[in-house]
């Protein structure tokens, strides 16, 4: 039995982190991306059945706008909390519908093409859920932060129409994203700068080089990549700002309306960046990002 004091500090703990959940905050719902089995799939455990947990804005400020969320993590494990959950609640304060995806990577066995088959997967299950969701169709986007944000590019050049003809009604509309949010991506394989770690998790020691290429996303940019929005830090050693950088030029180049910040401080690995100085406003300022799109109010 706890002790009383033990017990005490416990039921504290209880009523803060209960009084600390906004009084609208509905129950996130997680929901299976493929219920009879993932193409690919090893097993039927857990690990190989990748699903979203699904947060709803509240009723009086949904705006109809939702975001897929692709948390980091190399390719070799998900920082799911702050790159993830904390992510999508910070969506709904401002009427958006967050997303949070727990793809497939190595860590549970997975390498290419899992990961991108999952976040694809998981845009058209929100295109195919608009209706019953109250969102809007043609304003779903993706977000993702260092490997995830390689994943989010990835979705974002790497994309089809749907297939209207399709038995399952969720592969029936196209897993293009409407607009993407990079955080300190990982963008490009094979360069002196890329996150070699990154590139192995998702295609092993010796990738064919074509493959390498085709997954090396500021090389695969077209006119129709959608609009982004990209945040790095100079101080990032982990995943240098010339990831962001190559994308937003090939995004340049490609006449695709994009933003990039390029903050001095903070490590790898930031999430919502509170308390980091200068870098701490990135949230705004992608807000902002998202009013000049026309996906906010």
């Amino acid at each position: 039995m706890l002790h009383a004091t033990a017990r005490s500090i416990f039921m504290i703990v209880i009523l803060v982190s209960t009084s600390a959940v906004p009084a609208w905050a509905a129950e996130p719902a997680v929901i299976s991306l493929w219920p009879d089995g993932a193409p690919g799939a090893l097993g039927h455990a857990p690990k190989d059945n990748p699903n979203v947990t699904v947060y709803r804005a509240p009723a009086a400020t949904a705006n109809g706008t939702a975001v897929v969320i692709c948390p980091g993590g190399g390719y070799g494990g998900l920082a799911i909390s702050y790159e993830g959950h904390d992510i999508a609640r910070w969506c709904n304060t401002f009427g958006v519908a967050g997303i949070v995806l727990d793809y497939r990577h190595r860590g549970k066995g997975y390498g290419h093409p899992a990961p991108l088959l999952d976040a694809q997967r998981a845009v058209r299950l929100v295109r195919a859920r608009a209706t019953d969701w109250k969102i809007d169709p043609q304003r779903i986007g993706v977000m993702g932060f260092s490997a995830g944000g390689h994943l989010a590019s990835t979705v974002s050049t790497h994309f089809d129409a749907g297939h209207a003809d399709a038995k399952d009604p969720i592969d029936r509309p196209s897993c293009r994203p409407d607009f993407a949010i990079l955080c300190y991506p990982v963008i490009a394989f094979g360069r002196p700068f890329t996150h070699r770690g990154t590139q192995r998790n998702l295609l092993g020691n010796d990738p064919a080089p074509a493959l390498v290429t085709s997954l090396s996303n500021e090389r695969q940019v077209t006119p129709q990549t959608p609009p982004t929005f990209l945040w790095t830090t100079w101080e990032d050693k982990v995943v240098p700002a010339e990831n962001s950088i190559v994308y937003y030029r090939a995004l340049k180049k490609a006449n695709v309306r994009a933003e990039l910040h390029v903050f001095e401080r903070g490590r790898h690995g930031l999430g919502l960046a509170a308390g980091t100085t200068g870098t701490e406003l990135w949230p705004q300022l992608c807000k902002a990002w998202m009013k000049n799109q026309g996906l906010i109010p």
